[in-house]
């Protein structure tokens, strides 16, 4: 019953955990999941590229979106960003085919895609649905996450 419990406080706390970092060793080619053209897509002309990444560990959380998107550096590369739930923690699943965009000129290039996420010290699981906002004049990500939407 504790344990019940505390998965219900969980339930009703809000989702504002995904955290989003500049890429690092996560980004890596090999974590994109394979076949590359299934988890893979480009958006915004080419612009903008999503992935799916799996860090393999920790399991309950090893899966991130790498975005790769303007603004350009002074060499022509794109600002590289990963969204994981919290720091050093990424989804327990997102559903890259669940994927899509939206461009919104109030706001930005809009995203959504259905995963999971994890509270390993009640070992539960939720589903959630997740919202990301880019700016790509700025490279700024907005993040929003909805728990319980299967």
């Amino acid at each position: 019953m504790k344990h019940l419990t505390a998965a219900l406080a969980f339930l009703a706390t809000p989702a504002a955990a995904q955290i989003v970092l500049p890429c690092d060793d996560l980004a890596l080619a090999d974590a994109i999941v394979e076949p590359w053209e299934d988890h893979t897509r480009t958006f915004a002309n080419g612009a903008v590229r999503v992935a799916l990444i799996d860090t393999i560990e920790p399991a309950l959380g090893a899966y991130y979106l790498m975005v790769l998107s303007p603004p350009y550096d002074e060499l022509g590369a794109r600002l590289c960003q990963m969204i994981g739930f919290d720091e050093g923690f990424g989804f327990t699943n997102l559903e890259f085919a669940t994927l899509s965009a939206e461009y919104v000129p109030s706001r930005g290039l809009e995203f959504q895609i259905m995963g999971r996420i994890a509270a390993p010290e009640y070992d539960f699981t939720n589903a959630a649905r997740l919202w990301l906002t880019l700016n790509q004049t700025t490279g700024e990500i907005a993040t929003f996450m909805e728990l319980g939407n299967e």
